[in-house]
């Protein structure tokens, strides 16, 4: 599954956050991190989290692309 959180990194931008200021705030980790920013599903736990810090719905946030049609040789 793909996912796409270019509604979290505007909403950053547009507040003025970096994603360290957002992992600081809502004690997630790099790995975490690095996940959403290819686009892979985190937990709802972790998308609560970050809802939550920043005073967000889910669909504020994270869209559902769909599946990866990408062919690894």
């Amino acid at each position: 599954m793909i996912f796409s959180y270019n509604k979290l990194w505007k909403l950053l931008i547009d507040r003025q956050m970096m994603k360290k200021d957002l992992m600081a705030k809502t004690s997630i980790t790099s790995t975490t991190m690095a996940k959403m920013s290819k686009g892979l599903p985190v937990s709802m736990e972790v998308l609560g989290r970050i809802c939550k810090a920043l005073d967000v719905n889910v669909g504020d946030i994270v869209d559902y692309v769909g599946e990866s049609s990408e062919k690894k040789d």
